[in-house]
């Protein structure tokens, strides 16, 4: 498909994150914004309203046992056993099932008969990028991986800046046109797709950018994917959450980092279970709470020694660990 936003390349490729200004000009009209200080440098993290509930949905992210070694039908049943009220699937795992002969139908028919809600798919379209040729490819490539999840009885994918990890900054407010492209072919496709935070990113690696781009997009269905790792990765400030709306994060991607390597340092694969490392999850589920959020906390890992072990104890744990996470607010 094309757009008028297809076909402008985008300017200003050394902006830097979003100015003050630039945030109070947009704060009054977002709806992605809960609410802000007029003093954004005093923002604190929300402090846990006791009496408040938190009804959240339980999610594995078939990362965390390595997914792609495994048949995703035996994800499925993984997911189901180990108490999941959902799962979130990566799209290339689906692909190779259907490639083998497999049918979305029975796939559906799967989660459904496992009680599993397919809260979100992982997929790496680069519609956010400079190029025109690329991101038109990368839009058509999008509008196909929303017709699978659908087809899979699922309403939202995974949007990172896939394509634009390196290569300079992209200017934001292009970059919000690109998303607000992005948002009306979900509407047609039935598909919500969800800003991701990627913290190793040249682009989209901190919450702000993010906001902003949400904020710029004017676009009602703007939302935001957040996760834990990388908003310690891309050096947000988690104090960044309390200006999110609840209503507008649906998947919150749960795990916890160790106090070492240094955050310049740490990978992915250093991610732990949520509660055995240092990121203060009480003040991060805190926060959302305050905000309204009742949306899915998907357990997203790619360590290495988990992936050594049997993935059912895997999954286990993990689920465990994340209520664990959610206690730490009684």
């Amino acid at each position: 498909m094309s757009s008028p936003e297809l076909d402008g390349q985008s300017s200003g490729r050394d902006r830097h994150p979003p100015t003050r200004r630039q945030w109070m000009a947009l704060v009054a009209t977002s709806p992605v914004l809960a609410s802000i200080s007029p003093n954004l440098e005093s923002a604190t993290v929300a402090e846990p309203n006791l009496e408040e509930t938190f009804d959240v949905r339980y999610c594995l992210n078939t990362s965390t046992i390595q997914g792609e070694k495994i048949d995703i039908t035996e994800q499925i049943q993984i997911a189901a056993e180990a108490g999941y009220e959902g799962i979130e699937i990566w799209l290339r795992d689906v692909d190779r099932y259907l490639q083998s002969g497999g049918k979305a139908a029975d796939l559906r028919k799967r989660l459904a008969d496992g009680g599993l809600k397919l809260e979100s798919a992982i997929a790496f379209a680069p519609w956010i990028v400079d190029d025109v040729a690329t991101r038109t490819k990368g839009l058509e490539q999008a509008a196909r991986e929303m017709d699978l999840v659908q087809q899979l009885g699922g309403t939202r994918i995974a949007a990172p800046p896939a394509g634009a990890t390196q290569g300079g900054k992209l200017n934001l407010d292009a970059a919000a046109e690109r998303y607000a492209a992005l948002l009306d072919l979900g509407r047609e496709q039935h598909c919500l797709p969800m800003l991701e935070v990627w913290g190793f990113s040249e682009n989209l690696s901190r919450l702000c950018e993010v906001l902003y781009i949400c904020a710029a997009s004017g676009h009602p269905d703007a939302c935001i994917l957040p996760d834990v790792y990388h908003l310690y990765k891309g050096g947000s400030n988690f104090a960044e959450l309390g200006l999110l709306s609840g209503s507008r994060v649906h998947v919150f991607h749960m795990n916890d980092y160790p106090g070492s390597p240094a955050r310049p340092q740490i990978q992915d694969a250093d991610r732990v279970y949520p509660t055995d490392g240092v990121a203060p999850l009480k003040e991060i589920l805190g926060t959302m709470r305050a905000n309204g959020f009742g949306g899915a906390l998907s357990l997203e890992l790619f360590n290495r020694s988990y992936w050594a072990q049997d993935p059912r104890l895997v999954a286990e744990t993990g689920m465990e660990k994340m209520k664990q996470a959610v206690a730490l607010l009684d």
